[in-house]
């Protein structure tokens, strides 16, 4: 109770004022309409549901928040059926971390299964688990090219080790022995390696690949030990790198398994890479394994095609989803494609049978404008017709002697032809006499766009005796 007014001696004060008691306003009434009262009535059941997660209601789908991504080595907004590759990346830096050894791998596959998607997922890995990590993408013939990417990814690799004020008497060493590699690579002078650190003697200036990349990786990969941190380096399209240069990689990355150094390196590359790294060093199988990521399967493929959706409050229902599986084959970045290009046609928020359809013509228009006619741009007369002389023969890896026999010529003849294409990472080798295409569905849009096969006149080679 409020006893006493302010100023008022206790004293002089009438006991009445003394003994005053202020009560409280009277409470307003409110006046409520029927319907208010009626909403009142569920408000104890309507709290409750409140404080529960809410789904999100369906909607009309817009350009805007479409989930998918048809786009090369875009992450999609789920990524599933990878988990054992993941896991087993996971043991690899855990290992590596404790100085044990560990199996490094090479990720192999078709055109759009989700290898660079997935080499991807490995770096955020590897940065959440505080690891530096070096991401490069091969180029074709680029030797040069090459070397001077690993000088500038790993230097800046060290640099995020350490910075140069804090560096230790390894982390100094591995500075040295950079800018040994940089003389190595910089022959005729036109590379900046733009720091003034002087290059160790006797360590990365052999001026052979393999060695001076094996002296680069020892003393980056005990930089890193000091610091209780690691380095992976990540490379994509693998079947571009030359011999020498995968060569070195692996014979670096066999030196720091002796040394229990923690740097790695973990590539992507098209199916042949197995065979490749096989002929490069014959070791190659023990360091690697060549996990063979292809089409999704079951239930993962239908959760890729339907989770991005249902984030954006979306459903598939079954026979949409039975038809997409149908078309798509359960790839990747055909799930990919077709989602994003269902996504306009849906208007409900509920995705129908007849609208994966619908979307079914648009689907295969951007396929063969993009996915498939970049390829197909690249190749001569010749070389198209030794394609469609293979997709007539259907999408099973093809004997060269009976694409030859197709084609009205002999293997001799077009030998070189196919050597080419796969050289352009056209064609790949599953096994010897064999080939087979990079791309799924290849063989189809070569049928449509290809309608006959017309094979042109191999040019003999003029001698020189003719030309005088």
């Amino acid at each position: 109770m409020n006893l006493v007014r302010r100023g008022v001696s206790r004293a002089r004060a009438p006991k009445a004022a003394r003994l005053k008691i202020i009560h409280p306003p009277p409470r307003r009434t409110r006046i409520e309409s029927p319907v208010y009262r009626r909403f009142r009535g569920f408000s104890s059941i309507y709290s409750i549901f409140i404080k529960l997660p809410k789904r999100r209601k369906l909607r009309h789908v817009d350009s805007i928040s479409n989930p998918y991504t048809p786009n090369a080595g875009a992450t999609p907004e789920v990524v599933v059926g990878r988990d054992d590759q993941l896991e087993a990346f996971d043991v690899l830096l855990r290992r590596l971390e404790r100085g044990r050894t560990e199996q490094s791998m090479i990720l192999t596959g078709l055109r759009g299964v989700g290898k660079t998607v997935l080499l991807g997922r490995f770096g955020d890995l590897a940065r959440t688990a505080g690891w530096e990590v070096v991401e490069i993408e091969a180029v074709k013939h680029d030797d040069r090219r090459f070397r001077q990417a690993m000088f500038s990814q790993l230097k800046a690799a060290l640099l995020r080790l350490s910075p140069r004020a804090r560096w230790t008497e390894r982390g100094r060493r591995a500075a040295e022995v950079l800018s040994a590699f940089a003389v190595s690579v910089d022959l005729d002078g036109t590379f900046s390696v733009s720091w003034d650190v002087p290059p160790a003697e006797g360590a990365g200036d052999h001026g052979d690949l393999a060695m001076d990349l094996t002296d680069v990786f020892v003393a980056l990969g005990e930089a890193a030990q000091e610091q209780g941190r690691g380095v992976a380096l990540l490379i994509d399209e693998v079947q571009f790198l030359g011999r020498s240069q995968l060569e070195a990689l692996i014979q670096a990355v066999h030196k720091t398994v002796q040394r229990k150094l923690p740097i790695t390196f973990v590539g992507a590359g098209l199916p042949q890479i197995a065979e490749l790294a096989g002929d490069a060093k014959s070791y190659a199988e023990r360091l690697f394994t060549f996990p063979r990521i292809g089409s999704l399967e079951g239930e993962a493929a239908r959760r890729a095609l339907s989770a991005p959706a249902a984030v954006e409050g979306v459903v598939f229902d079954d026979d949409a989803i039975d038809l997409a599986m149908e078309i798509t084959q359960g790839y990747p970045y055909f799930i990919q494609e077709l989602g994003y290009q269902v996504w306009s046609i849906a208007q409900d928020g509920v995705v129908h049978r007849d609208d994966v359809e619908i979307a079914r013509e648009a689907y295969d228009a951007k396929l063969d404008s993009a996915f498939f006619r970049v390829r197909l741009d690249r190749a001569t007369p010749l070389q198209t017709a030794y394609l469609r002389a293979m997709a007539e023969l259907g999408p099973a890896p093809q004997k060269a002697a009976d694409v030859a026999r197709v084609m009205g010529r002999e293997s001799t003849q077009v030998g070189p032809t196919r050597a080419e294409l796969v050289d352009m990472g056209l064609l790949y080798t599953p096994e010897h006499g064999y080939a087979a295409f990079t791309v799924p569905d290849f063989d189809r849009f070569i049928l449509r766009a290809v309608p006959e096969l017309h094979v042109p006149e191999i040019q003999k080679r003029r001698r020189r005796d003719d030309e005088a």
